[in-house]
């Protein structure tokens, strides 16, 4: 039981977070599992419109899912200057935008570091409001096509922070917990990149996959992702480092606590927006 318990703590240790290398250019996991996230979320809602009969296109999917890969990582980019990184953005404008580093020993391509959740779902309804007035479809009736899939193709990114060694949680004295080496000290600390994975991403997958034929209107399952993503997250924070820029921002709460709490709040007003009742 000691050598498990020994592996693993130590297990972040041992997880190299490059695929492969060429030169000074570097194939990180990180970078992978957003092609792996986005292979999901299309080859589950290629499921979706070939079993359920909806009345989309498999080219209209993939080029949805196209426009949202580009809203991803912008808004997820300029999410994360936004709500975590503006004194950098200050401090160096054109290196905060740039989803590479470069240092003497070359580029380091990562995939992209420094992004925000938050931010990366502002870009997706941008990208997809304005994608879908191109095609003269329900921006609802699109976004809700993707909601049931796109938790477990979340889930891989938070499995890439893990590899990675970022986003660690707070100490902890539990068997649980892990030493991660970038941490800033050596103490136990929760992994809570894998309590995401498992709650943002299956348990959450799994609720809206099975209640995805009871949609009753338009933004149904858009609602009931953003209040549960948010609802699920809030918590996980009470397990998660602040960041180290920020601290706690609001009383108690963390910045990601504070977007999550918007996020409810957004599902909920969603919600009630959309019931039959209320667009009679």
């Amino acid at each position: 039981m000691s050598s498990f318990l020994f592996w693993w703590q130590h297990l972040p240790f041992h997880t190299n977070p490059v695929i492969f290398s060429v030169g000074t250019f570097a194939i990180r996991w990180y970078g992978m599992m957003y092609i792996v996230a986005f292979a999901i979320v299309y080859l589950l809602t290629l499921y979706r419109i070939d079993k359920e009969r909806l009345s989309f296109e498999p080219a209209y999917i993939g080029d949805a899912l196209t426009w949202a890969m580009v809203g991803v990582v912008l808004g997820g980019r300029l999410g994360y200057i936004l709500f975590y990184g503006t004194n950098s953005f200050i401090a160096d404008p054109l290196g905060s935008i740039t989803p590479w580093s470069l240092s003497p020993e070359g580029c380091h391509f990562s995939g992209i570091s420094g992004m925000s959740y938050h931010g990366g779902v502002i870009g997706v309804i941008v990208a997809l409001l304005a994608f879908t007035k191109s095609r003269k479809r329900g921006f609802f009736e699109t976004f809700d096509l993707f909601i049931p899939a796109i938790p477990l193709g979340y889930m891989f990114g938070r499995i890439g922070n893990f590899i990675n060694g970022e986003l660690y949680g707070r100490v902890t004295e539990s068997a649980i917990g892990m030493y991660f080496p970038l941490a800033p000290t050596w103490e136990l600390r929760h992994p809570s990149q894998l309590y995401e994975a498992f709650f943002e991403g299956v348990v959450l997958f799994v609720i809206l996959w099975l209640i995805r034929k009871k949609s009753s209107t338009p933004g149904f399952l858009s609602a009931i992702y953003l209040f549960g993503y948010g609802f699920v997250r809030f918590f996980i924070e009470f397990f998660r480092e602040p960041d180290v820029q920020l601290g706690f921002v609001l009383l108690n709460f963390s910045m990601g606590q504070v977007l999550c709490f918007v996020m409810m709040i957004a599902g909920t007003a969603l919600f009630f927006a959309t019931r039959p009742s209320a667009r009679s």
